[in-house]
């Protein structure tokens, strides 16, 4: 089959749970044709206390986000999305697990939103999507999306389109991700992650504006907070990044990964030395259950 799914895999689409092979959808949907549908990465971990699906809560309250915003009908609770979620991985045998819910539309070639709404969850085993390795980045030739024309914290199917193309410039280029920046030039993230950089023993992240605000990302903010990290959320030039001692990418699917350079510049602290090296660790721990503090308990 494929990497994604094989001849047990279970998906649930229009209420059903059923082989991928058996789901159906228009070939005149709105997703199909502009792009028009919301979608959420999530992890589950196997831990002591069981499958834990790590804050399914702000996941599926960014997804309902997604669909008001985008004018798409959507009547599912929080609650009957996480049993789904729960069900979906048992059905599959999985529990360290990465889980695709998606929202697409109906039929309708305007473009004013379908009143039909489709959602199909997925879940399959997939390790970081960077890999473990440090990355080499490339400055992307593309800006994020301009805050006045579309939700950038609504993870849109269609704003992915920015993503896919500072991609393939960085990777056609020989490099591992691709690092962007906004419409005024201050850095905003990589093409699926937030990123963080460290000078003189303090952490600075890009402002909320341009950037899709992570998850992952508010995460690691509350873990500094109460390891008493210092982190400052503002704008920042290229320039000042480069000049940096270390810096990571952080998302669901990436989780935390560390940066070897940045176009010709390379970070000059050790990774294992670094905050961010030690915050991998903690992230670690927070979604396995294992650090015993105020964040975890609320999880």
């Amino acid at each position: 089959m494929n990497a994604y799914y094989n001849n047990q895999t279970i998906i649930y689409h229009k209420g059903e749970f059923l082989k991928p092979e058996a789901a159906t959808s228009s070939l005149y949907s709105q997703s199909l044709h502009y792009g028009n549908g919301v979608f959420e990465g999530i992890r589950s971990y196997k831990t002591e206390a069981g499958t834990k699906i790590f804050k399914a809560k702000a996941h599926y309250e960014r997804l309902k986000y997604g669909a008001k915003v985008m004018g798409i009908p959507f009547n599912y609770s929080i609650k009957e999305l996480t049993a789904i979620t729960h069900e979906l991985l048992e059905r599959n045998q999985l529990e360290d697990a990465y889980i695709r819910p998606i929202i697409s539309t109906g039929a309708n070639m305007g473009l004013y939103t379908s009143k039909e709404s489709i959602l199909t969850m997925q879940c399959w085993a997939w390790g970081k999507l960077m890999g473990d390795k440090l990355l080499r980045v490339k400055t992307s030739s593309f800006e994020r999306p301009n805050p006045k024309s579309c939700f950038v914290e609504a993870k849109v199917t269609g704003h992915y389109i920015n993503s896919i193309l500072s991609t393939n410039e960085a990777k056609d280029a020989g490099f591992d991700e691709a690092l962007l920046l906004d419409m005024y030039g201050n850095v905003a993230e990589c093409s699926g992650a937030n990123i963080f950089m460290e000078k003189d023993g303090k952490l600075f992240t890009p402002k909320k504006g341009s950037i899709m605000a992570g998850i992952t990302r508010s995460t690691i903010l509350e873990i500094c907070k109460e390891e008493g990290i210092p982190v400052e959320e503002r704008h920042f030039k290229l320039d000042e990044l480069k000049q940096a001692d270390s810096s990571f990418f952080t998302g669901t699917a990436a989780e935390v990964v560390g940066l070897k350079s940045l176009d010709d510049y390379e970070f000059p602290l050790q990774w294992t030395d670094s905050l961010g090296h030690k915050l991998m660790k903690l992230y670690q721990q927070e979604v396995l259950g294992q650090r015993k503090n105020k964040l975890s308990k609320a999880l």
